[in-house]
């Protein structure tokens, strides 16, 4: 008995957040084209105005960030463990928690912080060119998660300021199921960051230095 609980839930676990995305599947197309356009544009922006790029890579040098990497690359999982902790709190700082106060408010400083990203990861040096061929996963599994938090601050902000479309009586109810759709998204956005911080910390560690020596 206690087993068949617990295959259900897992069941659930897996079905609920890809039940969410085909019911609202052209809203979570267009997250993703603003997520991964935004830091697109942000790449190109930065190659084609080098000021940018260098602008955006010594704000990194000023609030430590370079210095951490340096420091954990040669520790792979620890350095996984802290790529893990920066991406669930910038999640929850900058999508989830205005979102609960706001409607949409983290998808807007989100959508900011994305272009930003892309003016770091611009391939503007040979060596970063060569570190965005495996690094460019990390960016495609990172992003992702992002983009299903945003969905979800999107279908909580949706259904806080119009509670017909989740099938709710006044907005207090709105809210209370959006925000359990925003729960069972953020819950799927777990597992991406933690095979991303992974391969993003084995990659940086191991793999790009092999690169740089047989490309460069």
């Amino acid at each position: 008995m206690t087993q068949n609980v617990k295959s259900a839930q897992h069941i659930r676990f897996l079905r609920q957040p890809f039940q969410i995305v085909r019911d609202n599947f052209r809203a979570y197309l267009i997250i993703n084209a603003i997520v991964y356009g935004l830091v697109i544009t942000g790449m190109v922006a930065a190659m084609v105005f080098p000021n940018l790029g260098a602008t955006q890579v010594a704000t990194m040098e000023d609030n430590g960030m370079t210095d951490l990497i340096r420091s954990l690359i040669n520790n792979p999982w620890l350095f996984s463990l802290t790529i893990l902790g920066v991406n669930v709190t910038s999640g929850a700082l900058l999508i989830v928690l205005p979102s609960l106060i706001v409607p949409f408010a983290g998808i807007a400083i989100f959508a900011y912080r994305a272009f930003t990203l892309g003016l770091a990861l611009a391939p503007t040096t040979k060596i970063m060119a060569v570190a965005m061929i495996p690094h460019s996963l990390t960016a495609l599994i990172e992003f992702q998660a992002y983009a299903l938090l945003m969905f979800g601050a999107y279908i909580l902000g949706r259904s806080w300021v119009r509670p017909a479309t989740i099938g709710a009586r006044n907005h207090r109810q709105g809210y209370v199921r959006g925000l359990q759709q925003l729960g069972w998204l953020s819950l799927s956005a777990l597992p991406l960051f933690i095979v991303g911080a992974i391969w993003e910390a084995f990659s940086l560690g191991y793999l790009v230095p092999l690169l740089v020596q047989w490309l460069l």
